[in-house]
């Protein structure tokens, strides 16, 4: 019998507690033994529930106890989690986690230190939540080159930009669902602002160049600015915007980012809606692949707790490569990146149209009936050369930004 600790009881933990009993069977034939939570650390109690005397306050009992094998956790954030899931690792204990945020801060130093004990730090639901990613990438494609990962990583949102979408919602209209149904927080700001989706997209990076991705270095654009006028812009124009976490490897460099972008119908990830998340992965040999599914949730972020669960339990005694190195690697910056924008300008479009041809080229100008505004799409051109032609245009039209009331980068 294998037995197993779960720090934190919320939503996920609970979750991997019912995983691991409703699937008990089909779990011990897989692992060829039974696994038994042992203890379940806390800072509430449960009283009259089947955990109740498997709760603990303590972390030290998981640290010191030998029966324990593999611990779990699904407590989020950084403190206590990191420091507790450093110490289970030094003290020779493998270790799952569905957090992010460790994995993104810490992981380098977490994968180091597993490495040197012969254990295991896996966290398959860290990204994804349900969908499996983590795994393909370090073992079904493990004979790819990896050119390219984009993915819509982030269910709020989503959703939110999918109520704009196809019920012409307010971003605040939305949003406030997405509270009232629990899919945002009461505090937004991770997910709207794309904080979560950076994390994200920098486990994914780090996972494909086998290199250490600092967070911070991405840049990271969130959807607040994005207005149902857009929306109405979008269905003229037959596109959707999604919030993208994109990496792109070329050549020499690597390009990693997080901002809403306008996209078609034969796009991959153009009918990924609601609260679901997908993940398109490009290789050098095999090409495009696409992973899709519930991208959060209860039992589907513990679905993937308990495959890294059974994963370990099968290499108790050994250590399964995994991961990336310490060495840095270097995002190239977003100045350089190139792309289509699409331009929301206030007034009429004829007294505009010398100007605009002036400084951006050749583009696609179009108008919606009854607003005193015009927009347009550009051809593909650096970021540094947009912001050239953007400023230019403003000068000209003697706005300093005034007269722009909207940018979205666009894959058309």
């Amino acid at each position: 019998m294998i037995k197993v600790a779960i720090m934190g009881y919320g939503t996920i933990g609970s979750g991997v507690c019912e995983v691991l009993e409703e699937n008990q069977k089909q779990i011990a034939d897989y692992v060829g033994q039974e696994i038994q939570v042992k203890y379940i650390l806390d800072l509430r109690d449960f009283p009259g529930t089947a955990i109740e005397n498997k709760v603990i306050h303590d972390f030290s009992v998981i640290a010191e106890d030998q029966e324990i094998q593999i611990v779990v956790e699904t407590m989020g954030g950084l403190n206590p989690a990191y420091p507790f899931v450093k110490s289970c690792l030094e003290a020779g204990k493998h270790v799952v986690t569905s957090n992010k945020a460790l994995v993104a801060a810490h992981g380098t130093e977490l994968l180091e230190i597993a490495r040197q004990r012969q254990v295991n730090f896996q966290f398959e639901a860290s990204v994804g939540g349900g969908i499996p990613i983590i795994r393909p990438l370090y073992r079904c494609l493990m004979g790819e080159r990896i050119l390219e990962i984009t993915g819509i990583l982030n269910g709020t949102t989503n959703y939110i930009l999918t109520k704009m979408d196809k019920e012409g919602a307010s971003f605040n209209g939305a949003l406030k669902e997405a509270q009232d149904l629990g899919y945002a927080e009461r505090n937004p700001e991770a997910d709207v602002e794309g904080h979560d989706t950076c994390r994200k997209i920098a486990i994914l990076t780090a996972m494909a160049t086998k290199k250490e991705v600092n967070y911070q270095d991405i840049y990271t654009e969130g959807i607040t600015k994005i207005t149902d006028i857009d929306f109405k812009y979008a269905a003229k124009m037959g596109t959707s915007i999604k919030l993208f976490g994109s990496s792109r490897m070329e050549a020499d460099q690597v390009f990693a980012w997080v901002a809403p972008v306008m996209i078609g119908r034969e796009h991959p990830l153009y009918s990924v809606s609601d609260v679901y998340n997908g993940i398109l992965v490009r290789g050098n040999m095999l090409g495009t692949t696409m992973y899709y599914g519930s991208g959060a949730g209860k039992l589907p972020t513990a679905s993937a707790v308990v495959a890294d669960i059974i994963e370990e339990a099968g290499h108790l005694d050994n250590h399964v490569s995994l991961g990336w190195s310490s060495e840095k690697l270097d995002i190239a910056p977003m100045e350089i990146s190139y792309h289509k924008y699409f331009v929301r300008v206030s007034g009429p479009y004829e007294p505009k149209k010398q100007l605009i041809e002036q400084c951006f080229g050749s583009c696609q100008i179009m108008t919606l009936e009854g607003l005193n505004e015009c927009a347009l799409l550009t051809e593909k051109m650096s970021e540094k050369q947009f912001k050239e032609a953007l400023f230019e245009l403003e000068e000209k039209l003697g706005g300093m930004y005034q007269e722009v009331l909207q940018t979205i980068r666009a894959q058309l």
